[in-house]
């Protein structure tokens, strides 16, 4: 009898099992998000964090994990035991802040918060093997660096004044009347990384001094980009040998080809290869963003002003641009976007109309779909997957 009770359980079981799998494997799919806000506009008070399906596409309602002053650009520590997040304020008492992560929760505990050693930090960077990060301030024209030990910055071990090395040309704004660093970006190796200089129309190349928390200087320090350009954000290439420049100013992306030669690295810009982001050169516009796939076919940019995302194909053989779509952002302002692991989703970030929106991605074409779900979040700044 009891063998028998047990089969009929069994097989009256066996319709709940296929329900029972999708329901484990949505749970695998989910994925913690945070987002950085600012703080000096509406309400939001800090760093959110959401739940994000990678089967479905849908994010949770944002919680909020950690009150900080207009923490506008975020990093994980590799351990993904750390977050750091500068603390976007245009004066001298600005911070770059550091919390442990409550890996079930999500929660930020705050760690001691220690200077940018600039007004307006705007980047935040941490070394592949964690023991460095680098910080580029905007207002303050500067890059600081920062040894890691147990999760914790140490004060800024070594700095770079923008505005302390000679300009190459005359400015060509008002928005390039002094130093404006604005990224660190690691080379795929993690040997050098890159800061664009917005107002000065230079990209620093610079090796990690990752014994000392601090940073070499490459011969030569800085190539210059086009006058009145404004380089913003760089992306590499999975191979290594582009670089990638998009520049707020004149609303382009630079083609550069990289080499090494004994201790230095070259950067070359391409002939002829600077793409416009923008469909007509009267649009008053600022490009933010750059990313490129994992499969280095395509690469994303973002528009403030003409509020697109646009995707460009990577051709395999010479690195040059085409496009393939320009897509609405669905919002205003989107200073930010992220493509999540599996490659199939991209959440950008709608600053000025306090949105989220989740739009699918077709990994073959590199093109966007609409949104198929979005959250609300007030002045939202930054996404990082977690």
């Amino acid at each position: 009898m009891t063998s028998q009770i047990s089969r009929r359980k069994f097989l009256a079981a066996l319709p709940l099992l296929p329900a029972a799998t999708r329901a484990m494997a949505q749970a695998d799919a989910l994925v913690r998000v945070y987002f950085g806000t600012d703080t000096t506009k509406g309400v939001s008070k800090g760093i959110y964090s959401a739940r994000f399906n990678s089967v479905t596409g849908e994010l949770t309602r944002p919680m909020l994990m950690a009150e900080t002053a207009r923490p506008s650009y975020l990093a994980l520590h590799p351990g993904r035991e750390f977050l750091y997040a500068v603390n976007a304020l245009p004066d001298a008492t600005a911070t770059v802040s550091s919390f442990n992560v409550g890996r079930v929760s999500g929660h930020l505990t705050p760690l001691k918060p220690v200077s940018s050693h600039g007004d307006g930090p705007c980047y935040v960077a941490v070394h592949p093997g964690g023991e460095a990060a680098y910080v580029a301030n905007y207002v303050g024209g500067s890059l600081a660096s920062y040894g890691i030990r147990g999760g914790q910055l140490s004060a800024p071990v070594k700095w770079l004044d923008g505005n302390a090395v000679p300009a190459a040309a005359a400015s060509a704004s008002a928005s390039q009347t002094a130093s404006h660093l604005h990224c660190a970006t690691f080379s795929p190796d993690g040997f050098y990384f890159l800061a664009c200089d917005l107002g000065r129309d230079r990209i620093y190349i610079l090796r990690p001094d990752l014994r000392h928390g601090s940073f070499i200087p490459n011969k030569p320090q800085f190539v210059a980009a086009r006058a009145g350009s404004g380089p913003r954000h760089v992306a590499f290439h999975p191979n290594g040998r582009w670089v990638y420049c998009i520049h707020e100013l004149d609303s382009t992306i630079d083609l550069w080809d990289w080499r090494i030669r004994g201790d230095n690295a070259e950067m070359t810009p391409r002939a002829k290869a600077v793409y416009s982001t923008v469909d007509s050169p009267t649009t008053k516009n600022a490009a933010a963003e750059v990313a490129i796939s994992a499969d280095g076919q395509f690469l994303y940019a973002s528009n403030r002003g003409e509020d697109t995302l646009v995707v460009y194909a990577i051709n395999s053989n010479d690195g040059t641009l085409q496009l393939v779509q320009r897509a609405a952002s669905e919002g205003n302002t989107p200073r930010h976007f992220a493509i999540d692991a599996t490659g199939n989703w991209l959440l950008v970030a709608n600053q000025d109309s306090a949105t989220v929106q989740v739009m699918r991605r077709n990994a073959d074409t590199g093109k966007l779909l609409p949104p198929e779900s979005r959250i609300q979040l007030d002045s939202v700044m930054f996404t990082l997957f977690d």
